[in-house]
Parts: structure tokens; sequence; C-alpha cells
């Protein structure tokens, strides 16, 4: 344990370890004035949340059997090259812990993935990371799992779109602008089957790690510090959660950029895009504490699923029974989802060291040229 810590620090000047250190300092002291004041007024808070109704428990839900569950995530990354780009991008399905009674058998693959060579261009991220929403969302949408995890809030598919769509028209000459356009009514179209959450037998849910949303702050009226996750972490007890409340809605309207679709599909992009911001103004947000060691889970769903107690109930069970494990701060699909997509980006090098031997065997001229040409200067990456 030394050794690694010594490791954090070596290459670091050590005056400047010394004054990051000394900084430590107060910032501890701030963080302990706040967890105080959160404590004094820990019951305050507790009391006009019961007086508004806004918290509830798990036992007056129904009981449903554990539902079988899976969680989604992707991941993209981009080596850049000397002459060119090599991009990637992986959406991976992981089923959670099987109820005992479950006999269900979901084939394989459950996973999409995409490696390119692009030239460079300042919108390849930007593109590549929609591309990587959308393989999501088909993942999910195709889910035969009675409740599917989806990493991030369900807000965020349309706003990478929109942005990756700006970018696609000015960068018409890579492949993955080509690949985004063919395949964005599919992608789309899985979007709004999860929106909408129609069919009984399923339920998707998104999960997002980090939020600074604050349905529930606004109407308890606590200071803008702090935001509601952060925040009910402390006020709810294991098995409370808060009553759905109406997402947030951003200060501009939602809309999708539709110039670079090929104008054959452009009106049927529109369509889709319009009942997608149509349902996005249906979704429902609950807070929910399964236990001590957890901190409070933000669950974005369809109204469809949060306003029916039967469904509601499938979902918490569901997460409570997949975050059984303590070291676990999520539920257990998601993490392991998580945890196989965060090594795309660190293969990358052994993907371009791979490409650049099977090159240099059949090219004609001096190998080195070969090696310079894919010589790796730093790698882009993101979830």
């Amino acid at each position: 344990m030394n050794e690694q810590i010594n490791n954090l620090f070596a290459e670091l000047p050590s005056a400047l370890v010394n004054e990051v250190l000394q900084c430590t300092e107060g910032l501890s002291q701030a963080l302990l004035e706040g967890f105080e004041k959160v404590h004094e007024q820990r019951e305050q808070w507790r009391k006009k949340l019961m007086n508004l109704g806004i918290l509830r428990r798990e036992s007056e839900l129904p009981y449903i059997p554990i539902p079988t569950t899976c969680g989604v995530d992707g991941s993209y990354a981009i080596e850049h090259l000397l002459t060119n780009d090599l991009v990637a991008a992986a959406a991976v399905a992981v089923e959670g812990l099987t109820p005992p009674s479950e006999t269900r058998y979901w084939p394989e693959p459950r996973h999409k993935v995409l490696v390119e060579m692009e030239v460079h261009d300042s919108g390849t991220g930007t593109i590549l990371r929609a591309f990587m929403i959308g393989m999501e969302l088909e993942l999910a949408s195709n889910a035969p799992h009675e409740l599917v995890f989806i990493d991030g809030s369900l807000t965020t598919p349309l706003i990478y779109f929109n942005q990756a769509m700006i970018k696609a028209k000015e960068a018409q000459q890579l492949k993955i602008t080509q690949y985004l356009t063919a395949g964005i009514v599919r992608f789309l179209q899985a979007y709004r089957v999860i929106l909408s959450s129609v069919r009984t037998d399923r339920a998707w849910v998104a999960v997002p790690k980090y939020t600074t949303r604050r349905e529930i702050g606004k109407i308890i009226e606590w200071p803008e510090t702090y935001d509601d996750r952060g925040l009910l972490s402390f006020l709810l007890e294991p098995g409370e959660f808060t009553q759905p409340q109406v997402l947030q809605q951003p200060q501009q309207p939602w809309h999708l950029n539709t110039e670079a679709v090929a104008f054959e599909e452009r009106e049927k992009v529109s369509r889709l895009s319009e009942e997608i911001i149509d349902l996005l103004t249906n979704i429902q947000v609950i807070y929910y504490r399964p236990y001590s060691w957890l901190p409070a889970l933000r669950l974005e769903a369809s109204r469809t699923v949060v306003e029916n107690h039967a469904r509601l109930a499938l979902v918490l069970h569901g997460v409570k029974h997949q975050c059984g494990a303590a070291a676990i701060m999520e539920p257990f699909p998601l993490y392991m989802a998580d945890r196989m997509v965060k090594h795309l980006p660190k293969s990358i090098p052994a993907f371009r060291q791979i490409t650049s031997q099977r090159l240099a065997e059949t090219y004609h001229g001096n190998v080195t040229e070969v090696f310079m040409g894919l010589h790796g200067y730093r790698t882009e990456w993101g979830f």
C-alpha cells in the first residue's frame, strides 16, 4: 500500500505535494462545517418532507416477486495518431443476479461494437459518443428482462444526439457520421420505447450517478448549494423513497437538429423527436435508499411505471435485490457493465499495435513509415 501511495507522487515536485497537502486542511474544515449544518437541520427537513407527503416507505407498496434485471452501459475511445484517428465505441448489457426460479435465456451477443479509422476532425468525439448512446438504447430496448437499468439520465441521449447532429453537418467526410445518420431512426425508435414504457412486463429505469437537479430541493426550499441526491442521502432512512416528482425541465426547450439527416428520412426523424420531447415532459423522478450503506439512488422512469403501484414495487424490489453488496454503490448489473466498458480505452493501444503489425507485413515501402504514421499521441475517451 505504501508503495502505491509513493508512486502517486513520483512524478510531482515535492514542494507542490506539500502545498496540496496543506490545502486539504482548509477543505476538510469546510466539509466538516457542511456536514454539521446538515446534521443540525436533519430532523427539521425530514419533518417537512413528511408534512408535504414526499416521504414514503417501501412497505406501503404491494409485494412483487424479484424481477429479472440487466444493466446497459457504453464507452468510446479515440486514439489520436500522427496521420489518422483510431476510434472505437462499445455498448454492453449485463444480466443481474438471477432470481432462483428464473429459466429465461438471453442469447448472446449482448453487446454492440464499432471500430474505425478516421481522418482528424474536432467533431469525432461528439459524433462517436452519440453513436455509442444509440447502441446502448438499442440493447436496452431489446432486452427481455422485466427491469432494465440504464446508466445516466433519460435526458442524456437527446442532448448527445442534438450535439452530434449539429457537428455532423460539418463532418460529412467521417464514416461515423454516415453510421449515425443511417441509424438515427432506429436509435430514436428505441429511445421512444424506453421513454413510453407501455409494456407492462417491462420497465426501464435510468440511474444517474452524478446529478445537479433539484426537483425536491425547490419544493422544500433548502439552500441551492445542496443537490437533491447529496442531501437526501443523509435525510432518507433505509427503505424510504420519495413521492415521484416531475423531471426538472431545461431553461430552453428540448430540440433535435435534423439538417444532417437524409431528406427522405427527415420527416420521420422530426416526428420521432417530437414524440420523444413530449415523453420527456412525463418522466418522473424518485430517490430511494434501499440500505444504510448506500446513498440515495436517483431513479428516472416513465410515469406509466411510477404511477402504477405494482410496477413501482417491481422497480424498487429489483433495485434492492441488485444492491445487496456493501462494496457496490449502484445496482449490480450496472456496476459490472461499467467495469467492462471502462476497459475499452485501456485496450486501444493494443488494437493500434495489432493494426501496425498487420500493416507492416504487407507494406511495400519503408516499414518505419508505418510505425511513425501510427504513432499515438493521446487517447480521448468517455462513458
